[in-house]
C-alpha cells in the first residue's frame, strides 16, 4: 500500500540526462501530469515561488479541474515560473525520494527546461544574461568599467536595455569593478603551515565565482582576510570557469558540461595538492556539491571536488568544532537580520552562517527562512520583475519588523535584490564582511 507522506531524510537520485528517454517530449510530458496530479491533490507549495499557483490556476480553470483537464501546450507556463531554488523538495513536499511516488519538482522543471533548450534554443537576451563570466570581463575592463556602470544609472539607457535584453528598467543590476577579485588577489601564494581540523584540511584556495569576481571583490577580500585571520593558508584557485548554474537554470546542460570540464581537472589537481574549496556564493558552491556530482555520478574527479568543497561558514563551523576559530571578536555587531540563501539550505549545512556571527559577544541573529524570489535572471527580467518582488516581500517585511543594525545573506544577489526593496535601509552586507568587521580586521 502506498504510504501517505514521509518523514524520512529526502534523498537525490542522480540526473539521467545521457539516457534518451530524458529528452523525449511524450515521456517527459507522461512524467509532468503525473508529478502535476501529485502536487494538484497536496498543494502544500502554493507560497514558495510563482509556479505552484501558476499550476493550480490552469487546474482550476480547466473543465474537468483536473490535471487532465489542462492542454498539455501550456506546461511550459508552470515551467517558466520555476527558477529551481529547490525549497519545495527540501522543505515542504513528503513525496520525495525514498517515497515510492519519487517526486523531485525542480529536476523535472530542469528536464522541461533542457528538452525545450534543445528543440528551440533560448532567445539571444537568455543566451547574454547567462554568459556570466563573458559579461563580467567585458564589463570590467579599465575604462569600460565607468561607462557600464553610468550606463546602468541612466534611466535612457535602462529603458534600451529593458528593450534589448528584456532587463527590467527598475531592476537592481551589478555595478562592475576593476580590478577584479581575482586581480587584487593574485599575489595569494598560500604560504604557511596547514592545520587541520574536522573535515577540513587547513588551507583553502577560494574558487572566485563570475558575480564576486566582477561584481562584488570585496567579499572574496573579506573571505581571504577572515580565512588568513585564523591561520588558514589561502590563495585563489589557479584557473577558473563559471561554475555552470546560469546555463544550468537556462537548460543548457551541454554548455554546464563544458564548464565543468574546464573546472573539474583544476580542481581536482589542486585536491590532490592538498587544498580544500570555497567560493562566497552559495548557488557556485552548491554546483559543485551536489549538482555535478548528480549530472556526472560516475566521475571520480568530480566526488573528489563534492567532497572538498565548503560553504565558507560551514568551513569555520569545522574548524570551530576542533577549537581552532579564532574568537578574538573587537566589535559587536549588534542585531543582524540574516535571509538564509535557499541555494544554502539545500546543500543541508544547518545555520552555519546563523551559529558563526552569534559566537560575536552582543550579536542577535533574527532568521528569515524565505526565498528572495531574484534566482540569477529571474529578478530582473521584464517578464518576471514584478513576480520576484512580491515574493520578496514577506522578507522584506520580517526585515523591517526586526529593526535590526544589519541585514546579510549569503547570496548576495539575493541580498540585493531584498535590500533594494527597503531602499537600501538596511543596505546589504555579506556575513563574511560582517565576520571581518566583528574581528575588527
Amino acid at each position: 500500500m502506498s504510504r501517505e507522506g514521509s518523514l524520512e531524510a529526502p534523498t537525490r537520485h542522480p540526473l539521467d540526462w545521457l539516457n534518451d528517454e530524458f529528452w523525449d517530449q511524450q515521456a517527459l510530458d507522461a512524467e509532468l501530469e503525473r508529478v502535476f496530479d501529485i502536487c494538484h491533490g497536496c498543494r502544500r507549495c502554493v507560497s514558495l515561488c510563482h509556479a505552484f499557483p501558476t499550476l493550480f490556476d490552469l487546474i482550476d480553470e480547466s473543465e474537468t479541474m483536473e490535471v487532465d483537464g489542462v492542454d498539455k501546450a501550456d506546461y511550459a507556463k508552470v515551467t517558466e515560473q520555476c527558477y529551481l531554488c529547490d525549497l519545495c523538495y527540501l522543505t515542504k513536499c513528503p513525496y520525495v525520494p525514498p517515497h515510492e511516488w519519487n517526486v523531485d519538482f525542480p529536476h523535472l522543471m530542469l528536464r522541461a527546461k533542457a528538452v525545450q533548450f534543445r528543440r528551440d534554443g533560448a532567445p539571444m537576451k537568455a543566451k547574454v544574461l547567462s554568459n556570466t563570466r563573458t559579461v563580467g570581463k567585458l564589463a570590467s575592463i579599465p575604462v569600460v568599467v565607468q561607462t557600464v556602470n553610468a550606463a546602468n544609472r541612466s534611466k535612457p539607457m535602462r529603458k534600451l536595455l529593458e528593450k534589448t535584453l528584456g532587463v527590467h528598467r527598475d531592476a537592481r543590476v551589478p555595478t562592475y569593478h576593476a580590478p577584479t577579485a581575482r586581480q587584487r588577489l593574485k599575489h595569494l601564494d598560500g604560504h604557511g603551515e596547514a592545520l587541520p581540523a574536522g573535515r577540513t584540511r587547513g588551507k583553502v584556495a577560494v574558487f572566485a565565482t563570475c558575480y564576486c569576481d566582477h561584481s562584488m571583490p570585496e567579499a572574496v577580500e573579506d573571505l581571504v582576510k577572515v580565512l588568513e585571520h585564523n591561520r588558514v593558508p589561502v590563495r585563489m584557485v589557479e584557473r577558473e570557469s563559471c561554475c555552470g548554474m546560469p546555463k544550468f537554470e537556462l537548460g543548457d546542460l551541454d554548455t554546464v558540461r563544458k564548464y565543468k570540464e574546464e573546472n573539474i581537472p583544476v580542481l581536482a589537481k589542486m585536491i590532490r595538492e592538498g587544498w580544500d574549496l570555497t567560493a562566497a556564493v552559495p548557488s557556485c558552491v552548491l554546483m559543485f556539491k551536489q549538482e555535478l556530482p548528480l549530472m556526472f555520478p560516475d566521475d571520480e574527479d568530480v566526488a573528489r571536488v563534492r567532497d572538498h568543497f565548503f560553504d565558507p561558514f560551514e568551513y569555520l563551523a569545522e574548524r570551530h568544532k576542533d577549537n581552532k576559530l579564532a574568537t578574538d571578536f573587537k566589535q559587536p555587531l549588534g542585531k543582524v537580520a540574516w535571509q538564509v540563501a535557499c541555494h544554502q539550505r539545500v546543500q543541508k549545512i544547518g545555520p552555519k552562517t546563523r551559529d558563526i556571527l552569534q559566537l560575536v559577544p552582543d550579536t542577535e541573529v533574527v532568521t528569515i527562512e524565505r526565498c528572495s524570489g531574484h534566482d540569477g535572471t529571474y529578478g530582473v527580467k521584464r517578464e518576471t520583475y514584478a513576480i520576484s518582488r512580491k515574493i520578496a516581500r514577506p522578507v522584506e517585511k520580517r526585515v523591517q519588523q526586526a529593526e535590526a543594525a544589519h541585514f546579510t545573506s549569503d547570496c548576495p544577489m539575493a541580498g540585493e535584490h531584498i535590500a533594494h526593496g527597503l531602499d537600501d535601509k538596511p543596505g546589504n552586507e555579506h556575513p563574511i564582511s560582517l565576520l571581518r568587521k566583528a574581528y575588527g580586521l
